[in-house]
Formats: structure tokens, sequence, C-alpha cells
């Protein structure tokens, strides 16, 4: 099995949900056709470099895996088809060297992944009032 990553953008319209029903609906096509998904880095809306189909920003988002070279042909076809995508590239790593920063970035979409997103309060641990610092004085 090769290491392959796959970036594509989705329309900047669509709502969260329907956002994350194209990201299942893709990442259901490749564990169907045999593939193993290492990790899913959702990369959140981000300004194209150039205008697609009168879209200026986009969704990006990338997906690690590890799969047969037969899966991409498919893969990219329902990518193709898939009215909400605008851009797709997939790269596959096969040199040493390659395969090093593959997993490089998978651990990283990894722990990137599993930090929370908001900041919790303990309850124990009342918050710290600042002194406030004396005031200089200049005398002339």
């Amino acid at each position: 099995m090769n290491n392959y990553e796959t970036l594509y953008v989705l329309k900047p319209t669509l709502t969260d949900e329907e956002t994350a029903a194209n990201i299942a609906k893709i990442e259901a096509i490749l564990v169907k056709n045999g593939a193993e998904i290492l990790a899913t880095d959702k990369m959140g809306m981000r300004r194209l470099a150039y205008p697609v189909e009168k879209n200026e920003r986009g969704v990006y988002t990338i997906v690690y895996y590890k799969a047969e070279g037969t899966l991409i042909n498919e893969l990219e076809r329902n990518l193709k088809f898939n009215e909400e995508v605008i851009k797709y590239l997939t790269v596959k790593y096969t040199k040493q060297k390659e395969v090093a920063q593959f997993e490089k970035l998978v651990t990283a979409a990894n722990v990137v992944k599993e930090e929370p997103k908001t900041e919790e309060v303990v309850a124990d641990e009342a918050p710290v009032a600042e002194t406030p610092a004396p005031e200089a004085t200049t005398e002339a």
C-alpha cells in the first residue's frame, strides 16, 4: 500500500453540516475501496490564490491515507462529479524522505485534532487579581 495525501477545497457557501457531510462522504469512498485513513486535517475557510468558479474563498481539507493505486482513479472521479468540490489534488509519497515527511504531517494532523478547542476554567482555581503597578511620579 502506498501513502497518499488528498487536498480538496469545498465551496464556501456550505453550512457546517453540509461541509461535515461532504467530508464524511469522501472518507466513506476511501474506506469502501480499502483505504486506511490515517488523519484528516480540516483546515477551515481560506482565501484562494485566484477565483475558482467565482469563489474567492474555500473550505480546505486534507486526508492522509494508505491505499492501493487503483483507488485514486475512483476517488478523483467522485471528487470531479461532486458539485461542492471546486478543486482537488492527490500526492503520492514513495521515497524514504517523502515517507518520513508524510509521517510528520500525519502526526501533526492528529495532534491538532486532539487539542481541545475551548478553554475550560477550573472552579477550584480562583482568578488571581492583578495588583496595580505603583505610579511613577516625576517631580521637577
